[in-house]
């Protein structure tokens, strides 16, 4: 009996030494309330501020990563859409053409950009357009005769052209300098490679390019004409002082009959 009492207390002993660490009543209660006050003073109404904070970072990471991912959304219609086309005339100023459209549900800036500018000019280089509206803009080269003076099978070139384009507030006049205050809000609609067409031998393309080259002509001849004048014309005006100067003349002839008869 002596023995099993020992051993009781020994192994006593030894399951008390085991179980102190985790039978600690006041360090278990002070941890799980300091995690408690932690989590309740980031997530409940004790700290609106952070938890505030930490949904607009959330919300707007998410918003631009989902930005990123979406595919730019086109404002403008090209035809042709990714390349213009220009007849080879080595040592002339050649012209191509390309048809702009706005297909959005706003008014749409647009303009012109080139890697040579000193050799290429557009005309308009920009304008604003209103939804559904479009216009053929004509675009101006200087082509480089070859070097060795003989026309060369295939020629290419490396110039290239942007066009931009800019959502704005309603109607408005154009002017480049709207680019440089909203930069953040300018898109890329596209980037146009140049296609030189052999002049004597016809093929759609070269068809194509006359006609618009011949539609945006007559735009532009339109667009010198002066308006229409819809005010009171002249002729009614004329009338109406002939008409004062009859009087007048009537008013004097007798005036002068009856000085006559007074004498």
């Amino acid at each position: 009996m002596a023995i099993a009492d020992q051993r009781a207390t020994s192994d006593g002993k030894i399951l008390g030494l085991f179980k102190l660490p985790f039978r600690n009543p006041s360090t278990t209660t002070t941890s799980s309330s300091s995690g408690n006050a932690t989590s309740n003073s980031q997530f409940d109404g004790s700290n609106p501020r952070s938890y505030a904070n930490s949904n607009n970072a959330s919300s707007s990471s998410v918003s631009s990563v989902a930005r990123s991912l979406l595919p730019t959304r086109r404002r403008l219609r090209l035809d042709p859409s990714k390349k213009l086309y220009f007849p080879y005339e080595p040592g002339k100023q050649v012209q191509s053409a390309i048809r702009i459209k706005n297909t959005s549900k706003s008014h749409v800036a647009f303009k012109f950009q080139t890697t040579a500018p000193k050799s290429c000019f557009m005309r308009p280089p920009g304008a604003i357009l209103t939804p559904g509206e479009s216009l053929i803009a004509t675009v101006f080269k200087f082509v480089e005769p070859p070097e060795n003076g003989e026309k060369p099978l295939d020629p290419k070139t490396k110039v290239k052209f942007k066009i931009m384009s800019l959502k704005v507030k309603g109607a408005m006049d154009y002017a480049p300098e709207i680019f440089d205050e909203q930069k953040d809000q300018a898109v890329v609609e596209q980037i146009l490679r140049v296609v030189f067409l052999d002049v004597e031998r016809p093929t759609p393309a070269l068809e194509k390019l006359k006609r618009q080259l011949a539609e945006a002509e007559a735009a532009l001849e339109a667009r010198k004409k002066p308006p229409e004048d819809t005010g009171p014309k002249i002729i009614g005006e004329g009338l109406v002082i002939d008409e004062w100067k009859e009087r007048r003349e009537r008013y004097l002839a007798r005036q002068q009959v009856e000085g006559l008869d007074s004498v």
